[in-house]
């Protein structure tokens, strides 16, 4: 049993450095230290990071399915040339197809074991904001909670063409509900931005579980403005440190 334990440990402790490293080239590219058409050698990013190459492998093509690098060579990636205003209006539809998959989700029958997962992550989202400011160390934390709230909500709608067409939208950078870079916005400012979008997380859930299509649908798609804001998109122009990459 022992083995067993020690087994699990070493593959958690290899998932945490692996979303470590995702966190830190996204970082990297939102500072414009990794510029559009760079090419990312593992190597050199595991040098330049400090770790072994093993982890910087394993987080590349997720950070790929994300949108942020492209395939370049073989078995190779590059960043991803993108402009700001792809992501903002990504995010716009990507909170259209959520809100049709909310509405989805509140008009069937059987969605209370969903709705008692989503109390399960809301509860999560509650723990971050307890303390009343949110830390750098919040970030993981942040990203799985609200990645696996959107992800219940578009697989509760049991539509294999809708959860399509929004996987299709994350792939656009910045725009998944499970990447964040709090270093886009100071973390001062931010805490009553993803506050506000927890409190929103909230009420979708209460007109699902109440029923309320409309209502959870309306909701939905107004949830776009904290989820730019949180990004520090606004009015498809960027905030803070991501106004140099496009210039």
């Amino acid at each position: 049993m022992r083995g067993r334990e020690s087994e699990l440990d070493t593959a958690e402790n290899g998932r945490r450095a692996e979303s470590r490293v995702a966190q830190r080239i996204r970082e990297l590219i939102v500072e414009g230290e990794l510029p559009p058409g760079t090419r990312v050698a593992e190597a050199g990013i595991a040098e330049r990071l400090g770790v072994s190459r093993t982890p910087v492998r394993n987080a590349l093509p997720a950070l790929a399915s994300e949108g942020l690098l492209e395939a370049a060579g073989k078995r190779g990636f590059a960043v991803r040339n993108f402009t700001t205003e792809d992501s903002y209006k990504a995010t716009e539809i990507r909170c259209v197809l959520e809100g049709f998959a909310a509405r989805e989700l509140a008009s069937r029958s059987d969605r209370r074991a969903i709705v008692e997962e989503l109390r399960e992550v809301l509860r999560e989202g509650d723990a971050i904001f307890a303390k009343g400011h949110v830390v750098k160390d919040d970030e993981q934390s942040y990203a799985h909670m609200n990645g696996r709230f959107h992800d219940l909500i578009v697989g509760g709608a049991h539509d294999p063409l809708l959860k399509d067409l929004v996987q299709r939208v994350y792939s656009v950078p910045f725009v998944a509900p499970n990447v964040v870079a709090f270093k886009r916005v100071p973390l001062d400012e931010i805490y009553p931005v993803l506050v506000s979008g927890h409190h929103q997380h909230h009420a979708i859930v209460d007109a699902i579980e109440a029923g309320q299509p409309d209502i959870a649908e309306s909701l939905m798609r107004g949830h776009s403005s904290p989820a730019r804001r949180s990004l520090g998109l606004e009015g498809g122009q960027v905030e803070g440190v991501m106004a140099g990459i496009n210039q």
